[in-house]
């Protein structure tokens, strides 16, 4: 049974009084849910959008949002993701560049300047209310309007950390390993479960979309939350006795600074973290104040999930030796490291890491060349050493962001740093690095700052510039956004040239 059959049996046969999706203290069950995707199917019928049409959803992390996700993949159509986090004026000109000839949307994002006016040029607009319900607010579909490919369940954003976000087309085989045949659903004739999942990141993009889709693949009740939170995760853990549960880096420090009681985490076994490499030194401060190991993963939008990762019996025999490890493959995933040139590199070389898996948007018979430097161990443990693509090139010579990051964290007062070139009409690039402080200790200066980096750096990857900040500036999925990051830098530089203007001006 693919994902879509899974998918059709719930919005047929779940008992209508069954619990479905918690969210902010109140149940949807799975009549409610049911309701919501025949009012979605129905609407997509009547507006002309046949099996295999494109539906673009401004996906929300709300209940009736999922539900149109349930009723557009299990109808036989495309959902193409939007992402509601984006300015009104960025949300248009993503509709209008990815032209999908409907729209579903919330009525406070169809309210924003300009998106139903974009939607509308294109095809037609569905607004699902909170309630569920569905309605035409406007717009035509255009007869012959592009389909998706034949088996393209899901054109899924990428997380957009270093530019524009990519859109990356998910095959319904890929989903179907990922959430189905790869063991998600090992009880298959059981259709609902009275455990529970807590999806806290955005449904928009891999990570939240696959922990929903996990939960409505093995038929779990799912505790959606709007964004994270600390208290409100730590609430939903200890009402429903959580045995697992994810938190990305940026969450596991959160909950780590808000000093959680450690008895309210008691019915956890195990945490586990993605979207961004864990440091092995904050995933060790976790499991020290709550015994807890932190399961690191890796994976990306192109494989539906993750490829690699911690288990507990890993962890328990090796991670004294392999902490800092994204962990080993997993069943069915094939892993290589090679040169630039393509040719695989000997075990304990650095390179750019492949991956062969049905999971993968090429299937499972291809290599997919990642954008991400690894080397692989005698003992088959993957080592993440940064990304080929993020390579700043400044004036011939190659920087990596992660050295110069590692280099500015060794400064006791230094809780995280985040790096990234900015153009330069000479060089062509240049670093420049944003810190975010550890609370309580003196705020380092610039020149502090730089003389680190000049003792444990070449000179071309000393930073250009350096800013301070109380915390750096985040995508949706808690990643660093390196966009924002050089929006950051060029308005301090900004503001430090009109200062020197003034100051010129009155002498």
């Amino acid at each position: 049974m693919g994902i879509r059959d899974r998918l059709s049996r719930l919005l047929t046969e779940a008992p209508a009084d069954a619990e479905a999706i918690e969210y902010e203290g109140e149940w949807w069950t799975w009549g409610q849910i049911q309701e919501t995707a025949r009012g979605v199917v129905k609407a997509l019928d009547a507006v002309g959008l046949p099996a295999g049409g494109r539906v673009g959803v401004v996906l929300e992390n709300r209940p009736e949002h999922v539900a149109v996700v349930a009723a557009v993949i299990a109808s036989g159509r495309c959902l193409v993701m939007l992402s509601p986090l984006q300015p009104a004026a960025r949300l248009a000109a993503d509709i209008d560049r990815c032209a999908p000839p409907v729209v579903v949307a919330g009525a406070e994002v169809l309210a924003r300047a300009g998106v139903l006016s974009t939607v509308t040029a294109h095809g037609a607009a569905l607004e699902v209310g909170t309630d569920g319900t569905v309605r035409h607010p406007g717009g035509t579909v255009s007869p012959g309007a592009p389909a998706a490919g034949a088996d393209v369940v899901v054109e899924m954003l990428t997380s957009g950390t270093t530019g524009p976000p990519k859109r990356v087309h998910l095959r319904v085989a890929q989903l179907d390993q990922a959430l189905v045949s790869g063991g998600q659903t090992a009880k298959k004739a059981r259709l609902l479960s009275r455990s529970a999942s807590l999806v806290a990141t955005p449904l928009v993009h891999i990570g939240g979309l696959w922990r929903a889709l996990a939960c409505l693949a093995t038929g779990r009740r799912m505790v959606l939350m709007p964004r994270f939170a600390v208290e409100p995760w730590v609430g939903a853990v200890e009402r429903h006795g959580l045995r697992a549960a994810s938190l990305v880096p940026a969450a596991i420090r959160a909950v780590l600074d808000a000093g959680v009681p450690k008895e309210r985490l008691t019915s956890l076994q195990v945490v586990t973290s993605g979207t961004a490499p864990c440091p092995a030194e904050l995933a060790d401060a976790f499991f020290r104040a709550y015994g807890l190991p932190v399961l690191m993963t890796y994976g990306a939008t192109e494989f539906a999930g993750a490829v690699v990762g911690w288990t507990l019996p890993l962890h328990e025999r090796w991670w004294e030796r392999k902490a800092g490890s994204a962990g080993r493959a997993f069943a069915g995933v094939e892993l290589r490291v090679t040169g630039e040139d393509g040719a695989e590199l000997p075990v304990g070389r650095s390179g750019r890491l492949e991956v062969r898996t049905e999971q993968s948007t090429l299937g499972g018979r291809d290599w997919t060349r990642t954008s991400d430097l690894a080397r692989i161990d005698a003992d088959r443990f993957v080592w993440i050493e940064g990304r080929a693509d993020d390579a700043i090139i400044r004036g011939g010579f190659k920087v990596q962001p992660e050295t110069v990051q590692r280099a500015l964290e060794t400064h006791p007062a230094v809780r995280e740093a985040a790096v990234a070139g900015l153009p330069d009409p000479r060089l062509g690039e240049v670093p420049v690095a944003a810190v975010e402080v550890e609370p309580g200790l003196p705020v380092p200066d610039t020149a502090e700052l730089v003389a680190l980096c000049r003792a444990r750096l070449t000179p071309y990857e000393v930073p250009a510039h350096i800013v301070v900040v109380d915390a750096l500036p985040r995508t949706p999925s808690s990643k660093v956004s390196r966009v924002e990051l050089l929006d950051l830098v060029r308005a301090r530089l900004a503001q430090q040239e009109r200062g020197r203007r003034i100051k010129e001006e009155q002498r």
